[in-house]
């Protein structure tokens, strides 16, 4: 089968978002480092890290809102400007030795808040830059590059900067949201998503059948009503509504597991704590060569088989993990997970931006993020405490079985939608 070639307009895009990704993992630790120059109050510290999880979830339908609402190639260059002067603003401060916890908190909030408009926008502005078919790929390869800029290039950079000067990590951050920010402009225009309640240069696109949900009224009403739009379409589609309740299972594992992974590793595996790099960092190969490989399982055997055998893959490698009491099968059972888990991230995210319209593709894909990340933090802290009372050693058999379980129901939801799903050519019937 021959590649769908992805195009210049493609390339750009993820040339921001790898730029973006950079910057993304050189601030992250260096606000935890700079946080714990700061002070040694967990809890202090611990807040930054809630100020940067708490906006998706709260300001993530709204995202979809106005990702739907606004040009996206301009919602995703002003976004990245705004971020730029927001860590330049920090950069600033901590050179000046003006930086506290306060200052921390608010940085990490508004660049999170700020982020979930950002990644509504560019879900769905990928679907009018590559074709349908290519997809997959598209998604994968940005998984991938993404994956490389942060986890094999910024993450371990970030203490290197920091140690030379705690505003360079910040300062370069505001340089990867400039160029990002340029990248997204060189895309070529793109009017508004539905653009025919008030702008009539469009009106001989309408036709008989046309439905446009922002009408001049429309876009004086409330944005929660437009918001509930997208969750709406996601519980009334089948495969949506199954995939996105597949994900959030996963995910109150995956929040578990990742929550003690340094302390199952060193605990449970006995990974040398001088190793635990290198353990870390072959983890993330298995991430990287799933997302290379995410379009090609596609192709082969479609997108809804191939979720249905990726979940399948994790419970197995899941359960390996639980067995392994030492580095090299434990490693390898995480890596394939992690394979896995892009493919997923890949597949599912395909699907929707395939199978939505393109008016409704910011608020579905919001709120199949919403709802499949909540139950990401309360994984963790179930995992924290059950650790604590009974060791993590138990957190790993948890994990398999309640992928065992998401497993078992996605299959049967997804087995006979799929050989529908994948011949559909028209937007899923408005529910």
């Amino acid at each position: 089968m021959t590649a769908t070639p992805l195009g210049r307009d493609y390339w750009l895009l993820w040339c921001a978002a790898v730029s973006s990704r950079f910057g993304d993992a050189l601030r992250t630790p260096a606000l935890a480092l700079l946080a714990a120059t700061l002070t040694r109050d967990p809890r202090a510290v611990a807040l930054v890290t809630v100020a940067a999880q708490l906006p998706p979830l709260l300001f993530g339908l709204l995202g979809g809102v106005y990702a739907d609402r606004w040009d996206r190639r301009r919602t995703m260059a002003l976004v990245d400007t705004l971020r730029a002067v927001v860590v330049a603003a920090l950069a600033v401060l901590v050179a000046t030795d003006r930086a506290g916890v306060p200052a921390l908190v608010v940085t990490a909030f508004l660049l999170a808040a700020l982020g979930t408009l950002f990644d509504a926008a560019s879900f769905a502005v990928l679907p009018a830059l590559v074709a349908p078919a290519a997809l997959p790929a598209a998604n994968g390869r940005l998984q991938a590059g993404t994956a490389v800029a942060g986890g094999f290039l910024g993450a371990p950079l970030a203490g290197v900067l920091f140690a030379v000067s705690a505003a360079l990590p910040f300062t370069v951050d505001t340089l990867t949201f400039a160029v990002a920010a340029l990248l997204v402009l060189a895309l070529p225009p793109t009017r508004r998503s539905c653009a025919c309640g008030r702008d009539s240069a469009h009106e001989e696109e309408r036709g008989e059948k046309h439905q446009c949900e922002i009408t001049a009224s429309g876009w004086r009403a409330g944005v929660w009503r437009e918001a509930w739009a997208g969750v709406r379409w996601v519980r009334g589609d089948r495969v949506l509504w199954g995939v996105t309740l597949a994900t959030a299972g996963s995910n109150l594992a995956i929040g578990g597991v990742l929550a003690v992974l340094v302390l199952y590793a060193l605990e449970v595996l006995r990974v040398p704590a001088t190793a635990y790099g290198v353990f870390a960092a072959g983890v993330m190969v298995g991430g990287l060569v799933g997302a290379l490989a995410a379009g090609r399982l596609a192709a082969r055997v479609g997108t809804l088989p191939a979720l249905r055998g990726v979940l399948l893959a994790q419970t197995v490698a899941l359960t390996g993990l639980a067995l392994a009491r030492n580095p090299v099968p434990g490693g390898l059972a995480l890596a394939c997970f992690a394979a896995g888990t892009t493919v997923w991230n890949s597949l599912w995210s395909s699907y929707g931006q395939r199978h939505v319209p393109a008016h409704l593709l910011g608020r579905v894909g919001a709120a199949q993020r919403v709802v499949g990340q909540v139950s990401a933090p309360v994984g963790a802290a179930v995992a924290g405490f059950a650790g604590q009372a009974y060791g993590v050693g138990p957190i790993g058999w948890a994990a398999a079985g309640i992928f065992a379980l998401v497993t078992a129901g996605a299959w049967r939801t997804l087995r006979g939608a799929g050989s529908v799903a994948e011949r559909r050519t028209d937007p899923v019937p408005r529910p």
